[in-house]
Order: structure tokens, then sequence, then C-alpha cells
């Protein structure tokens, strides 16, 4: 097997029992089958790039990392990936920033990135690049020799036409995608959206999985991520889990807790999902006292100023919820800034009767899966989701909802609150056994195996003979 190396923005190093993203557990167990290396920025500043590279290996898996400058991390980082990129991938072109300084930086730590990545790769390594903040890097790997078999992977929504347009060079950050042998996306509508960018605005053309712009072919698929489900489903009877499932439900005193997990981002649609459980509340007088809604929110890219707006929206949200609705001895929100380990947290979701996930736009949302894998077989919640997710293209027996209508969200809480047993169970099944079969390894090994098939002697697609 070759050895991989995955590039991305930053490495998580693994941790049995700590709180990894989905992304992080995906690739850990390929580079340890692997024995690849994860390279990444480290999270740490420097004064002066010095193109150091920090070498560490954590249980089977081994990362190289670099440091930063202040400069790399305000233009790149906090600039063109969250304050451009995020926000126009999302369809918020609103919120969008677009300076000169931003898509400078973008390039430039891009180049480090190449510069420090290429004396690892080998001739035989596969190479796999991860997400919006790494573009680029593939073509600059290509312009200094590379010819590795190469791929990339877009962990959020790809934007419609009419709205990529809106940024500056956009067709030149496209262009460099044409340097992969493979490129990914987690559903069908952001690989028709693709699709049809490079037909309208660039000129290519679109054969079944290839596609053609000038030269060069390549194979855009839709993969969508998983989940190790029978990793997270042990971990929900597991007795960190059991601890705090129980730690829970004492605390509620017999109420239905309904949970949302989401980092802090607009995206996530939290504004306008306590605004859909403060209807249901207006709605429902009658289920005062019987359910509390948990959202669990641990803050992120604090420095960006549209991240602090929003926890000062959602804080004063849920203080106007719980002041118009709360009792002396019940509280409708539980608002919750901070994260849990995996396990731990596996347990808060088999406690709570309904997992509602609700982001605005989002490429695929793994805490939807990872709600269906820890439930209980013989008293499962109820799974509402928003439509505009990735996930819901998978998990059609969840209540999928329009997250901007609050009276929709209003009577979604009401159904899956008096939802029959038997009915849970039947929607939890569908909806386990695709989380089951289309798990992290049925990911890694779809998108892999067209990786390793790529004839890197012949960059055009295979001709099909003369009828």
């Amino acid at each position: 097997m070759s050895r991989l190396i995955v590039i991305s923005n930053r490495v998580s190093r693994p941790s049995k029992t700590g709180a990894q993203g989905g992304l992080a557990v995906a690739l850990s167990q390929a580079l340890r089958e692997s024995r690849g290396i994860w390279v990444g920025w480290s999270g740490e500043v420097t004064e002066n790039f010095t193109g150091q590279i920090g070498f560490a290996e954590d249980d089977g898996v081994k990362t190289a990392t670099i440091d930063l400058e202040e400069q790399d991390v305000d233009e790149y980082y906090n600039g063109y990936a969250n304050k451009t990129l995020w926000p126009l991938f999302h369809f918020r072109i609103d919120l969008a920033e677009y300076e000169r300084d931003f898509e400078g930086g973008y390039n430039r730590v891009n180049q480090r990135f190449a510069d420090t990545t290429s004396p690892l790769i080998e001739p035989e390594d596969v190479i796999w690049v991860q997400d919006y903040h790494m573009i680029p890097l593939g073509q600059m790997l290509r312009d200094r020799g590379h010819q590795n078999r190469m791929g990339f992977f877009l962990h959020i929504p790809w934007p419609p036409t009419r709205l990529l347009v809106s940024l500056p060079h956009h067709s030149k950050l496209v262009q460099t995608l044409f340097a992969y042998d493979v490129v990914g996306f987690h559903t069908e509508e952001w690989l028709e959206s693709f699709r049809h960018y490079i037909e309208r605005e660039m000129g290519g053309s679109v054969d079944g999985d290839y596609v053609t712009l000038g030269d060069r072919t390549i194979q855009a698929v839709a993969c969508p991520i998983g989940i190790n489900a029978q990793e997270f489903a042990n971990a929900a009877v597991s007795d960190p889990a059991k601890d705090m499932y129980e730690k829970v439900r004492r605390s509620l005193q017999d109420r239905s807790m309904i949970v949302g997990v989401d980092r802090l981002d607009y995206s996530k649609g939290l504004e306008e999902r306590f605004n859909g459980y403060a209807r249901f509340l207006k709605d429902h007088p009658e289920q005062h006292r019987n359910v509390v809604l948990t959202q669990i929110a641990p803050p992120s890219r604090g420095e960006v100023e549209s991240y602090q707006q929003i926890r000062a929206t959602l804080d004063a949200i849920a203080g106007r919820i719980n002041g118009e609705y709360s009792d002396v001895d019940w509280t409708p929100i539980r608002y919750v800034n901070q994260g849990y380990p995996r396990d731990k947290l596996a347990g808060i979701y088999r406690a709570a009767r309904i997992g509602l996930v609700t982001p605005l736009r989002d490429g695929m949302n793994l805490v939807a899966k990872e709600y269906v894998a820890a439930q209980s077989p013989e008293d499962p919640g109820v799974l509402i989701l928003s439509r505009f997710a990735g996930a819901a293209m998978q998990l059609k027996d969840a209540l999928l909802i329009n997250p901007y209508s609050p009276e929709e969200m209003s009577d979604a809480i009401n159904r899956a609150l008096s939802m029959p047993l038997d009915e849970r169970k039947r929607r939890w099944r569908a909806m386990m056994d695709c989380v089951e079969v289309q798990d992290i390894s049925w990911w890694r090994e779809s998108f892999t195996s067209r990786l390793m098939a790529v004839d890197r002697n012949d960059e055009k697609k295979p001709q099909a003979e003369p009828a």
C-alpha cells in the first residue's frame, strides 16, 4: 500500500478519550494503516517563519507541523479562509470580506506548505489535501515537480455559480483544482454546482465523473463522509457515557431533553434554532416544564468579528427566552459554551429524546450521524434535521425541516415528543443502517480507491474503443 500524506490546515493528535472532530477520526485510521504522515499548522505563532518542521507520533499517527507568523494567521486563516471563503461557500455573501491582503496571505501560506512538505514526499506517496484552506496547494506541489497521485476533498458546500463569481480571481482559484487527479464533495448538489461553474464560466466539459478543462481531465465525485459508527455506538455504553447519561437524566427530573451540539458559528443556525424553540414554547404551553433544550456550543474563531457577534446574539436570545418562560425550578434552555470528550458526548446524545440539528447550510454535519449512532435500539430518540445539511441526503428518515421556519421547527419538536415507539424504532433503524454502511471506512475507501487507480502516465481519461 502506498504511503498516504494528508495535508490540512490543522492536525489533530489522536486521543481515545479526547474530543476529536469527524475529519480527525476519519483520517487517523487511514494514516495508521498506510504508515502515513499528517502535515499541518501547529496552531502556534512564531515571530519569523523558519520552515522548521516539528515531528511527533501519537497512537500510531505521525504528524509534521509548522509554526506560522502572526501576519500569516491574520491574512490566511482569520482573513481569506474564514472571512472570505467560509461565508461565501456557506451562501453568506453578505458576510464575505474581500481584501487583497487576505488573498496574498492565503497564497503565501500555501506556498510555505508546499515548500516544507516537498522534502517529505517520496515518488510513490499518495497526497490527499483537505478542505478550503488548501485549494491551490496541489498546483504549487506540481510546480515543484511532484507527479504523485494527488486528491482534494472539500468538506464544506460548493456555492452556486452566481455566488462564486463574486470572489475576486475566482477562475484562477478554481483552475488550481485541475492539478489534482480526484476532487471530492459530500453531496451531488455541491458536485453539480462545481460542474455548472466549470461548464458555464470556464468553458469546460463534463462526461460522467470526468471534468475537462483545457488539456487536464480530473475525476469529480460525490462521496459523503461518515463516522466510525460501531466505535461511537460502543462509546455510548461505556462507563464515562453511562455516568454522563445518569447525571443528565437526574438533572432533568423526568423531563424530555432536546440536544444541539455545534461549534459556535453562524452557519449552524443557532439563532434560528433558539427562535424555533421559543415558538414551540409559545405554541405549546402544555409542554412547559416537560422539556429542556440543552445547547452545547464551544466557541471558535474568536478573533473574527462575526463570531464575536453571534456569541453576543445567542447570549441575548437565550437570556430573553429563559427570562420569559423560566420558573423557579425549570429553565427551558441550558446553554453551554464548552466541549465534551466523545464518550461523554455519546452519553449526552443517548439521554436526549430529540437531536436538533438545524444548520442553515452544511457540507455534511456529523453530529446528526453521531446522534443516531448513540441511541438505544430499544428506545431511540428522534432526529430533527435541516434539509440544508449534507446529511439530509442520506438520513431521509429524520424529521426534515426548513430551519428558517420557526413554525416548522415547532411542529417537528411537538411531533417528535409524541412519536410512538414503533415509529421511532423504524426511523432510527433506517438511519442507523445508512450510518453503519456508509461509515468512515467506506468514505475513505471510496475516495482513495479512485485516487489509487489513477494512472499518472495518462492525464486524460481512457477513451472508449470504437464500436
